[in-house]
């Protein structure tokens, strides 16, 4: 029975990694959620700053209304009805267009490139919907493959922040030590923030990154871009 459990513990470990890591093609890589703003105004200049940023996006922005919205997808994987419901919500959320192009193109990316791993609920969920939100498809996906919800949230952020730093990395820029060290500073806030989440309800969504918010309808017209929001 031990070595049953760790093998299946194992399973779920390798399929979190394979869909949360950055070869995955999400094109994740292509998104800076307002920062290329922010760092052009200076709100953004070094690695401190940059720390402070994403801690707040994590504790009340972004990151915690993703997270909220994973774990209440992760528990629906199997209710299409329910699933859509919570689609709808997440995309009449985001604040800004550029902010709901970026979960549909990493969610409707995410759907496509896990194919391999015969995600039927999503396959389901996409004859009513074109469009899935990002943190959905993962929570959906997770669930369905029995891969525990704390696991897949704190995931998620951890992916979500690295994501972040990686453009802040190239954009200020910063050096590789310096965006290591702000990962590993944020820990404290991934690890809270998906604690925090665990009996969160779909009224708790919302925050108060205003700023961030801010940045991602300014981006919008930001003379020179390069990142997609």
């Amino acid at each position: 029975m031990a070595a049953m459990t760790t093998t299946t513990d194992t399973a779920a470990t390798l399929r979190l990694l394979a869909w949360l890591s950055p070869a995955f093609p999400t094109g994740g890589y292509a998104y800076s959620h307002g920062l290329e703003w922010a760092i052009e105004t200076n709100d953004i200049t070094d690695g401190a700053t940059l720390r402070a940023w994403i801690d707040t996006i994590i504790r009340r922005g972004a990151g915690r209304s993703d997270a909220i919205l994973l774990r209440h997808a992760h528990r629906a994987a199997n209710d299409i009805a329910a699933l859509q419901t919570l689609n709808e919500l997440a995309l009449a959320a985001c604040p800004s267009r550029e902010r709901q192009a970026e979960s549909i193109g990493q969610g409707n990316a995410f759907r496509l490139a896990a194919a391999p791993w015969q995600p039927d609920n999503l396959r389901r969920l996409a004859v009513l919907t074109p469009d899935i939100a990002y943190p959905v498809a993962i929570g959906a996906l997770a669930g369905a493959q029995h891969i525990p919800e704390d696991m897949a949230c704190a995931g998620a952020l951890q992916a979500f922040v690295a994501n972040l730093i990686s453009a802040a990395v190239r954009l200020v820029p910063l050096g590789q030590s310096t965006g290591l060290a702000v990962l590993a500073a944020l820990e404290p806030a991934i690890t809270e923030t998906a604690e925090a989440t665990r009996h969160a309800t779909r009224d708790d969504l919302g925050g108060a990154c205003f700023r961030s918010d801010l940045a991602s309808l300014r981006h919008e017209t930001q003379y020179t871009r390069l990142f997609r929001s």
